[in-house]
């Protein structure tokens, strides 16, 4: 039976979906088949968005293609039971129903997060005791969500300024009440409970209202189904304004508006508050707010050009969107003005006039949604900061899995580099990949950032992406300090070339070579780079200026390679066309340090087309000779080879051709002979096998330094500034030990 959790609330707009986000990347974290399920579904016409955002993340880290049977390929229509009509029309066989497609996807995983419904149809108490009695026949204990904040868009009037998204917050009796009225109802349908969570809660009551519930829940009466219990945790987690913010997608649906110009991608950017620009421009421009979207009337040309000049300009806030309302055309003057003006903040147009316009915006709800990188990166940080995961997990009486997946390998990354909080330097602060990877950074506390670019285009992009990037640092690389301090210590370096001061105030200001003198010099822990250059243009510099750790012949590089159920290290896939003996062995060496770094065992296959001494040629002598040198350098380390990869990999080939090896079979590091096998093997795997590549990370520079793909998605930005994190510690440590 899995181990499941149920998760309900006492009303609607608790900010549920939040939870159940949390719960479930927690529950990735540390079992191998999660799945999530949802007992009703609000139509069977219009997707349901909560459940889409919990597919989309469970299935973020699972390589395509994978085995079913270790990894449950959940689809839309498996996850969801019954909807509001299947109800009403009959509660008890919709009930038999919800169990029957409850227990298909239980059957199927080791964990599933079920999440109840939405109180959009029917009266709370009903609604509550009926996610109540489907908890008890699921035998599934609920984590209740209660709401820190009381009612949503219930003002009639719109202020000029108003802001999206707010409510009350409730008061310590406020929560205490409701938290009787909802353990009564749970009680009287004999379920379990798990914990209990206040949700968008006052910041500066959390303990005010933990005590409330905590109140409560002690004096639950005791019960044969364990629902009283000192040890059941109660939590609580602040109201966040850009959570409950709606998006500019969202408002044009609400507005039956159409996009006329603007950056379609910059529909997803939260809209923080409103503006009513029915004044003339210079009583409007004082009333703009940061993330503010703005109701102008169509026949006010003059206001509308106002707020794009103001939204360009340094000095204004930047806006998260127009909407013309009165349904009147602009002058043709105007939209030859605009075209060329090019404005990327989206321009919305309705029919609607200006007060219901304002008045639909008001009452938007934002949402969490997989369209969403900033909330959902939010979310994630908010749960993590104030829900102990590791007491929900005993509550579950959930250890983690022997077996490692992609999305498990991918937190311990972030968990690890988290830790430490090492500086490191982005140089390609215009690309926006860069930018997304860095707000998730910065969001969940991995590292401090440096990000190379002028500083008001590279935040204006930001928040023109509805991006967080308040906590970085960005730097010019023609700041003339910094400029003028590269210059002299790279001329130094590169004298023995003929480097001139000159030629290096030039060379210095290239984003790659920038980035590494702030690593060189102690600014900077480590550096990323590659999103949007070359292989050589990144680590050129680093050659050259970093250089080579003490004992280390060759800088090389390895892939992380993520399969369904374990990690991999191969070698050298990126940097070294053909590599000696010497430096094979040198390559399988450092391979095995970042191995270790990484918690992998290191086995080490120095692979070959032959086996032990089936075979002879030049090629196969190089990799005899490489193992020989690996053995006489590192006694300690479980080295073998020559060997081919099915030997290394699969222990029954490994059975019948090298019986008697340590390695053979259960290989962990693979060592290649040369680059054309290294790169096509990495990628063949990747492709075919469905894992997740990561990498190249590189090895044996005295400092980190890591290059990305330019095809590099986000989440291997992420993952690659959390690796270079982990070996700029691991580094330090060294450092600080000798």
């Amino acid at each position: 039976m899995a181990r499941s959790i149920y998760i309900t609330s006492a009303e609607g707009n608790t900010g549920k979906s939040t939870i159940a986000l949390g719960v479930l990347d927690t529950l990735l974290h540390s079992i191998e088949r999660v799945g999530v399920f949802r007992p009703i579904a609000r139509s069977k016409h219009k997707p349901d968005y909560v459940l889409e955002l919990l597919l989309n993340h469970l299935q973020a880290g699972k390589p395509a293609g994978t085995n079913p049977a270790t990894q449950p390929a959940l689809t839309y229509d498996e996850c969801v039971g019954v909807t509001y009509d299947d109800v009403h029309a009959d509660p008890d066989a919709a009930l038999a129903r919800i169990v029957a497609r409850y227990k298909a996807v239980e059957a199927q995983c080791d964990a599933v997060v079920v999440i109840g419904s939405d109180f959009t149809d029917v009266g709370s108490p009903t609604e509550l005791a009926y996610n109540a009695r489907i908890a008890a026949n699921l035998g599934v204990p609920v984590l209740l969500v209660l709401a820190g904040r009381v009612g949503f868009g219930q003002g009639e009037g719109l202020s000029q300024s108003d802001q999206l998204g707010q409510s009350e917050p409730r008061t310590s009796d406020d929560i205490r009440q409701l938290t009787d009225v909802a353990l009564t109802e749970l009680q009287s349908e004999h379920v379990s409970l798990l914990g209990v969570v206040v949700n968008r809660a006052d910041p500066e009551n959390l303990n005010g209202l933990i005590a409330a519930v905590r109140e409560g829940v002690d004096n639950l009466p005791d019960t044969p189904d364990a629902m009283h219990a000192a040890v059941v945790p109660v939590w609580a987690i602040p109201e966040d304004a850009f959570l409950v913010a709606p998006s500019m997608k969202t408002i044009l649906e609400a507005t039956h508006g159409t996009l006329v110009q603007g950056d379609p991608e910059l529909l997803s950017r939260e809209a923080l508050s409103v503006v009513v620009a029915a004044m003339s421009m210079v009583n409007v421009l004082p009333r703009l707010t940061e993330g503010a979207v703005v109701v102008i009337p169509s026949d006010r040309p003059e206001v509308l050009l106002a707020a794009l000049m103001a939204n360009s300009s340094a000095t204004f806030p930047s806006l998260a969107g127009v909407v013309l309302v009165g349904g009147f055309p602009l002058p043709e003057s105007i939209e030859q003005l605009m075209k060329g003006l090019a404005p990327s903040v989206p321009i919305i147009r309705t029919d609607l006039a200006s007060y219901e316009a304002a008045l639909r915006i008001t009452h938007t709800r934002g949402r969490l949604a997989a369209d969403s990188q900033r909330k959902h990166d939010t979310a994630l940080a908010l749960f993590e900061q104030h829900v102990d995961g590791g007491a929900l997990l005993d509550r579950l009486k959930v250890s983690r899995a022997d077996v490692v997946t992609p999305l498990m390998f991918e937190y311990t990354l972030l968990e690890r580099a988290r830790q430490n909080r090492m500086r490191i330097v982005l140089p390609e602060g215009d690309d926006d990949r860069v930018l997304r990877a860095a707000a998730t950074l910065l969001a969940r506390d991995v590292a401090d950032l440096i990000i190379l670019g002028e500083e008001f285009e590279v935040r204006s992009r930001a928040i023109g992406l509805g991006l967080d990037l308040a906590k970085a640092t960005v730097v010019s690389p023609f700041d003339d300090v910094l400029r003028m301090r590269f210059a002299e210590e790279y001329a130094r370096l590169r004298a023995h070339k003929g480097v001139t001061i000159d030629q290096a105030r030039d060379v210095v200001t290239d984003v790659s070579y920038f980035g590494t003198m702030m690593v060189q010099l102690g600014l900077a822990d480590g550096m990323v780079s590659g999103a949007s250059h070359t292989t050589a243009h990144t680590i050129r510099p680093s050659f050259e200026i970093i250089k080579t750790r003490p004992g280390v012949s060759v800088v090389s590089s390895v892939f992380l390679m993520a399969l369904a159920d374990r990690v991999l290290v191969y070698g050298d896939c990126a940097v070294n066309p053909d590599p000696t003996a010497a430096q094979l062995a040198d390559i399988a060496i450092s391979a095995s340090e970042t191995a270790l770094e990484f918690g992998i065992e290191p086995r080490i296959a120095m692979l070959s087309y032959s086996t032990g001494i089936s075979g002879n040629g030049a090629d196969v002598e190089k990799v005899r000779e490489a193992t020989a040198i690996v053995r006489e350098r590192r006694p300690d380390l479980a080295v073998e080879g020559p060997i081919q990869y099915d030997a290394a990999a699969d222990a029954a080939v490994a059975a019948a051709k090298m019986p008697d090896s340590d390695v053979a079979g259960k290989a962990t590091v693979f060592i290649f002979p040369d680059l054309n096998t290294g790169n096509n093997t990495y990628k063949a795997v990747q492709r075919s096998a469905g894992a997740v590549a990561i990498g190249p990370v590189l090895q044996g520079l005295r400092k980190p330094i890591n290059d990305l793909s330019r095809g590099a998605l986000v989440q291997d930005i992420v993952n690659t500034v959390a690796i270079t994190a982990i070996q700029a510690a691991s580094l330090a440590a060294v450092v600080a030990a000798v």
